[in-house]
């Protein structure tokens, strides 16, 4: 497998095809999931091959946005299968890369340890210090899109995701768990006083 091939690749293709528009589900965010998976599978003691699947995977799982908003998933596995065979991809190492795109669509349901790993990725940031942030970029995102109409039901929406999600890997709840919920009850507390 050709990874540094593919990851200048889709590097590039997100760099120069994504819309501007895409203030979240960016080149940075996926970025932030390549390296949230990798630190993740060291410590879910995850190398060699399943691991350079697993960075295809953060790679791949939102190229779909440059064809699509909704349905972006499907769209970024027609590509990973039109893309990865010309890096030297089997078509075993493309269909776990299908799964791990497929691990990232909300609600998640991961069925393996990759996907779980992938899952945990994608989603890092809800228990860092940077959730307010980042998630400020999704929601002027949703607002371009019309799925928000107001900064009430955006704080809605994300309160509600935030206490329905849940890490699957053992290493992603040590190291995040703990931040997310102090995330929950600040937001909690932003919605009482903005009431």
């Amino acid at each position: 497998m050709d990874f540094e091939g593919a990851k200048k690749y889709t590097l590039n293709r997100l760099i120069s095809d994504l819309s501007g528009k895409l203030h979240y589900h960016s080149v940075d965010h996926t970025l932030d999931v390549l390296d949230a998976v990798t630190r993740l599978a060291d410590m879910e003691n995850v190398n060699g091959h399943d691991q350079v699947l697993l960075k295809t995977g953060a790679l791949f799982h939102d190229l779909g946005f440059i064809e699509t908003y909704d349905g972006h998933e499907e769209a970024s596995i027609r590509m990973a299968y039109k893309i990865l065979p010309d890096y030297d991809y089997s078509l075993d190492d493309i269909k776990v890369v299908e799964g791990l795109i497929r691990s990232t669509e909300i609600p998640q349901n991961p069925k393996t340890h990759l996907e779980q790993i992938m899952a945990d990725a994608d989603l890092d940031y809800v228990g860092r210090d940077d959730l307010f942030v980042i998630g400020q970029r999704l929601q002027y995102e949703w607002q371009l899109q019309g799925i928000v109409s107001s900064l009430r039901e955006w704080h809605e929406k994300q309160l509600q995701f935030l206490k329905t999600h849940k890490f699957f890997t053992k290493s992603a709840i040590k190291l995040r768990e703990k931040r997310k919920q102090e995330n929950i009850k600040e937001l909690e507390i932003l919605m009482c006083v903005k009431k």
